[in-house]
C-alpha cells in the first residue's frame, strides 16, 4: 500500500440554493439523530418506559400518515 494520500476527488460547487437545500438537510438529520440520542440516553439513565405509558403502535401509525399527508409534496 502507498504511504501518500489518496488524491481528493475533483468537486462540482453547488449554486446558492442547492446549497443551503443541502445545509437544511444536514440540519434536519442532525436534528433527528439528536432526539435518537436523547431517547437512548434517557433509556439507559432510567429503564425502559412502561408499556402503560406508550402509544399503541395504530395510533402512532395513523399520527404519522395524517402527518405526511399534510406535509409538502414529494417527488417520487
Amino acid at each position: 500500500m502507498s504511504q501518500e494520500p489518496a488524491a481528493a476527488p475533483d468537486r462540482q460547487p453547488l449554486d446558492d440554493t442547492a446549497a443551503t437545500s443541502v445545509r437544511k438537510y444536514a440540519a434536519d438529520q442532525r436534528a433527528r439523530v439528536d432526539v435518537l440520542a436523547s431517547v437512548l440516553e434517557d433509556i439507559a439513565a432510567n429503564g425502559y418506559p412502561s408499556p402503560e405509558s406508550g402509544v399503541p403502535w395504530e395510533v402512532a401509525r395513523d399520527a404519522h400518515l395524517a402527518h405526511l399527508a399534510d406535509g409538502e409534496p414529494r417527488v417520487a
